[in-house]
Parts: C-alpha cells; sequence; structure tokens
C-alpha cells in the first residue's frame, strides 16, 4: 500500500482500521506513517495524525519516544485542527519530571487564549495539570490561572474541564496533606 497516495483522498472510519491493521505490525511501517505527521501536504499530515490518534495502548507507547518531535511540532503547528490532534496524542503520554517548561508555557497560554478552539484548549488544561502535578508551587499557580477564567465565558466543553480539574486539584491537594501529616 503507498501509504501517501492513499492519506491524498478522504479516509473514514473503516480506512484508519484498515490502515492501522497494515502498520501496526511492523514498526517500519508505523515510523512511515508517523513521519507523514511532517509532510508538507496539509491533507496528508492531518489524515496521518488522525490515524494515529487511533492507536491501541501499545502503538501509543511505540509513539511516546517520540515525545520531543511531537511538542517541537506542536510548538510551531499553525493549522488548529492538526494543533488539536497533537495535543490529544500528546494527552495520551505520561511526561518526565520535571516538566518541559516551553511546553507548559504552551498549554497555560492556549488554554486562555480566546482563539484557540474549544477541544484544544481543554486538551490544553488537561496537559497543564499533568505537568503541573509534580511541582507544589506550578500547581498552586495554575490553580490560580483556572480560578481566573469567567466561567460564563467559556465553551461549555472547557468549563466542565475547568471545573473537574480544579476538583482533581483539591482531592490532590488534600491527598498530599495527609502523606505530608503522616511523615
Amino acid at each position: 500500500m503507498n501509504l501517501r497516495e492513499r492519506l491524498t483522498e478522504r479516509i473514514n472510519k473503516n480506512d484508519i482500521r484498515e490502515i492501522i491493521s497494515c502498520v501496526s505490525a511492523n514498526e517500519s511501517e508505523i515510523e512511515k506513517l508517523y513521519q507523514l505527521i511532517f509532510d508538507e501536504d496539509k491533507t496528508v499530515s492531518y489524515q496521518a495524525l488522525w490515524i494515529c490518534t487511533h492507536f491501541n495502548q501499545e502503538e501509543n507507547k511505540w509513539l511516546e519516544s517520540k515525545q520531543q518531535e511531537i511538542i517541537e511540532e506542536t510548538l510551531q503547528c499553525t493549522h488548529l485542527g492538526k494543533r488539536r490532534l497533537l495535543l490529544s496524542l500528546l494527552h495520551k503520554q505520561s511526561f518526565p519530571d520535571p516538566p518541559r517548561v516551553d511546553f507548559l508555557d504552551f498549554c497555560l497560554k492556549h488554554m486562555m487564549s480566546k482563539d484557540e478552539l474549544p477541544a484544544a484548549k481543554s486538551l490544553c488544561m488537561k496537559l497543564a495539570y499533568e505537568l503541573c502535578k509534580t511541582i507544589p508551587e506550578l500547581m498552586s499557580e495554575y490553580r490560580n490561572m483556572l480560578e481566573l477564567m469567567e466561567p460564563s465565558l467559556l465553551a461549555s466543553a472547557v468549563r466542565a474541564v475547568r471545573r473537574n480539574t480544579l476538583k482533581s486539584i483539591n482531592a490532590f491537594s488534600k491527598n498530599r496533606g495527609r502523606t505530608a501529616a503522616r511523615r
């Protein structure tokens, strides 16, 4: 199968399943698909990303080895839809401690941006939480940013993520306090 050629055409869920089944057994084929994320043709790169968002847990683990490249692409990406898919890939990954500061700054900036898509804002919020939770000072600043966001001005999906993230921060803080008290 000529993967690049296939991705120039319109694809659907069945096509995605077929392409994943063809590439998943072979690491070099997964690598070819992954490299198409960076293709100059916007349709090809978008569709390659869309397919990668449907990877299973094992394939997502393979993508984790490409995390720095995916972050770099996210930081420079101007296509809103492609950026949302890149954020979606990153959301399925674990991050090193300490977090990459430029990526954390990106997430904080874009979760507050009025120009960002609601889905990307929500993903930035979730990613910022993951990046901040190992550093109490960062978590405190992050909570302050969330509290500054006016819920009535947010899309319902973003409002829900904000509310749930604040609940998670409060639960995390309580658990952290209990752990410290036991010592």
